[in-house]
């Protein structure tokens, strides 16, 4: 149970010209007291004006004119009877539950001010505003605490086109690093749909999660609260708080979080109920919104300390207390902008403290520490906390990996390709943290039978008996591999009910020979991956593969393997991937110019920038060695990368269709490159390059057709093949194809074009 001591404001209308207002003590004397209508009217309209979205956006944190709303504020509240004295002299500090008609309850409580101190963030004994849902004289039965890490279901929105793009990676990577200590069971739903929310939870069941966290954009400039989601193609779709609780369908945490902005606001000046008051409404116990429009850096902040506080035993009274706390104490100027919204729930903690006797650990090991670089036993891949994109390419490969393999779509492998460095193992990486239901085994480099049988301790099978069962039916030669598999991957046999993820990373290192300019499997691959997969097509299984690999391979017969190709990070991507290298970020102490030279070396490629950001620090560089250093260090990555001898390899006409597709600066769709390399073979020639990662071919999220680009990593190599004159040529072709693609059309017969 909470340690804070709970306080009853009631303000309720007695005629159309007089108010009564209540205070009430758990084991007190109710106090009471009247008030003319007028002036309840008066102050209403004093503090909505000064409280607007507009106003408060051209104050700074702890303004005197803030102050000022804040005493009037208490000034109601305390009377003549200095009702908040007894409410300030009761450490650590109270609850107090407003009931109110929706244009008092509305009012930012969380102002109050007395002797020129906030009382929410100040003092002895912090005050805690709640906004009463519902009726009822005594609280419901206490709530036992989990003896467990804090569950939390994390679902951020990201429509395409919907500006600006949020942060929410690091917001993910905020909660996580606040609740490292303690450890949080963070789920997180990719698709940022309410499909996709409804589905998860179901799946884990009532009283799984203690939170669920909704970050992205909200509104009400149609007069109703919504929150911005995505549609099934990644598009912008809204939703009302009775739609996110019917994707609840009554599965509700002990607290919902919808981060974002007026998701606490109620439109019209308070005539209509908030979205969180809405949703508390719907049966959701407690609800956190933002009044006004909130910066990302701030709802990020407050959410770490949030989770922090939660995760560690605190309760959730206490736990939002001390995250205003922190952002007034770190003058963020949103401080004041969060608001509680809740039934007659215990605000208790949901989770004991971390060295509670008998607590449970998470048992889920981190996904970065399966791609071990085997010499040095370090991951090779972005950790969770500093991943960063794709979010297009993660919807779209976790709905592969989910889909049951009788329906479209379903296939028994996913194959990330592309060039080297584009991340495709931490993306593989990434996809095994949203899948945490899934055991893992993972293989990097070349794979013989004596290696695919480590699957067996790479896997966690329910029972030792198990273990020894699969041991010995994968050890027996005599039996062919794919009967072999099929019995481990039936329903009744060892991991028929331990669904896997059987990931095959750098594929392309002793896994493919080179044939007639392409690649086919090895030999020891060619009796295991085609076994392996119909394994798992003949006895259903929701067991799959993931395959990172720079060359793409012909499919074994009778098996679906879908491909998915990495691209160059986009600017907003590589915006959120700098901002998490030390040296690299804007604001650092690195020189201005070498920053930007760097950038501007590394083309959008994560590992290059990974590496430069490195070598900008080594304190023996001067400014001018540090320049010729970063060149150096491009050309040896396109050396060892892309292969410059890989190119030079390749059909002239490849090359010259490559050169001419580089006058582009963005992804273009395959009617482009036809128009820009008019030649017979330019169909044969893309999907060579494709194959060889030396074009990208990525799925443009609004028309789900393919689009091509070439690297700017590529440039240096590419630009000396063009004269200046078939550069120019390149560039009008590829305007004029642009332009009937995207902004008049195709020419419709009997019209002039």
């Amino acid at each position: 149970m909470s340690q804070l001591n709970p306080f009853e404001l009631e303000i309720f209308e007695q005629t159309s010209s007089y108010c009564e207002v209540r205070l009430s003590a758990e084991g007190d004397v109710p106090r009471t007291r009247g008030l003319d209508r007028a002036a309840v009217d008066q102050l209403i309209d004093l503090v909505e004006r000064d409280y607007s979205q507009d106003a408060v956006a051209q104050r700074v944190y702890g303004s005197p004119r803030l102050r000022d709303l804040g005493a009037k504020l208490a000034a109601f509240v305390d009377g003549d009877q200095r009702w908040l004295t007894p409410i300030l002299d009761r450490p650590p500090g109270a609850i107090l539950r407003i009931t109110a008609e929706q244009r008092l309850r509305h009012l930012p409580w969380e102002l109050l001010c007395q002797d020129g101190s906030f009382l929410t963030v100040a003092g002895p004994a912090p005050l805690l505003p709640v906004r009463a849902v519902g009726t009822g004289a005594a609280l419901q039965a206490p709530v036992t605490p989990g003896n467990r890490p804090l569950r939390v279901l994390f679902m951020a929105t990201s429509p395409e086109g919907v500006e600006p793009v949020l942060n929410y990676e690091a917001e993910e990577a905020a909660i996580l690093a606040a609740t490292s200590r303690t450890g949080t069971d963070l789920v997180v739903e990719e698709s940022g749909t309410l499909e996709g929310l409804r589905f998860l939870a179901r799946d884990y069941g009532k009283g799984y999660f203690d939170v669920v966290h909704l970050s992205g954009h909200a509104t009400t400039a149609t007069g109703q609260p919504t929150f911005v989601v995505e549609n099934e193609f990644g598009g912008s779709a809204t939703a009302t708080a009775d739609q996110i609780a019917q994707a609840m369908a009554g599965y509700w945490p002990r607290l919902v979080f919808v981060s974002g902005c007026l998701t606490g606001d109620a439109p019209d000046r308070g005539a209509f109920p908030s979205m969180s008051e809405s949703l508390v409404r719907a049966g959701a116990p407690a609800v956190l919104g933002w009044a006004l429009p909130v910066g990302d850096v701030s709802a990020t902040d407050f959410a770490a300390e949030l989770y922090r506080a939660l995760a560690g035993g605190q309760a959730l009274d206490q736990a939002v207390i001390e995250a205003r706390q922190h952002l007034y104490t770190n003058q963020r100027g949103s401080w004041h902008l969060l608001r509680v919204y809740a039934d007659r729930s215990p605000l208790a903690p949901m989770v004991t403290p971390l060295n509670t006797k008998g607590r449970t650990r998470i048992q889920v090991r981190a996904a970065d520490q399966e791609f071990l670089d085997p010499q040095t036993q370090l991951s090779r891949v972005a950790a969770r906390a500093a991943f960063v994109g794709r979010r297009r390419v993660i919807q779209r490969c976790l709905r592969t990996l989910r889909q049951p393999l009788h329906e479209p779509g379903g296939a028994e492998a996913l194959v990330l390709s592309g060039m080297g460095g584009l991340g495709k193992s931490s993306l593989a990486s990434r996809l095994l943290e949203r899948m945490p239901t899934h055991q893992r085994a993972v293989w990097f480099g070349r794979v013989d039978l004596t290696k695919f049988r480590e699957l067996t301790t790479k896997v966690r099978f329910p029972a030792l008996e198990q273990q020894a069962e699969a041991d010995h039916v994968l050890g027996n030669d005599q039996v062919p591999l794919a009967v072999r598999l099929r019995f481990l991957l039936d329903v009744d046999g060892p991991l028929g009910q331990t669904p896997c993820l059987f990931v095959f990373d750098d594929f392309e290192d002793g896994n493919l020979d080179e044939r007639e300019g392409g690649h086919i499997l090895s030999a020891a691959m060619a009796e295991i991956l085609p076994a392996l997969l119909t394994a798992i097509r003949e006895t259903d299984s929701p067991s799959r593969v993931i395959i990172t690999s720079r060359y793409r391979f012909p499919t074994p017969a009778g098996i679906r393997i879908a491909a998915e190709a990495l691209e160059t990070l986009i600017d907003v991507e590589q915006a959120k991937k700098i901002a998490n290298l030390p040296n690299l970020r804007y604001g650092s102490l690195l020189d201005p110019g070498t920053r930007d030279r760097a950038i501007a070396a590394a083309a959008g490629n994560p590992r290059l920038l990974d590496w430069l950001d490195r070598i900008v620090a080594d304190p023996t560089l001067d400014i001018g060695g540090l320049i010729a250093a970063i060149e150096h260090e491009s050309d040896r990555f396109r050396e060892t990368i892309l292969a410059t001898k890989l190119l030079g390899a390749q059909d002239p006409e490849l090359q010259r269709m490559l050169a001419k597709l580089n006058v582009v600066e963005l992804p273009v769709p395959g009617e482009t490159v036809h128009a820009i390399h008019d030649h017979p073979d330019t169909a044969r020639h893309m999907q060579r390059a494709t194959q060889l990662g030396l074009l990208e071919a990525g799925t443009d999220p609004e028309t789900r057709q393919p689009r091509y680009y070439v690297s700017n990593i590529l440039r240096p190599l590419l630009r000396p093949l063009l004269t200046d004159d078939e550069y120019v040529a390149a560039c009008a072709a590829a305007a004029r194809s642009l332009h009937t693609l995207w902004i008049t059309g195709p020419a419709q017969p009997g019209t002039l074009s």
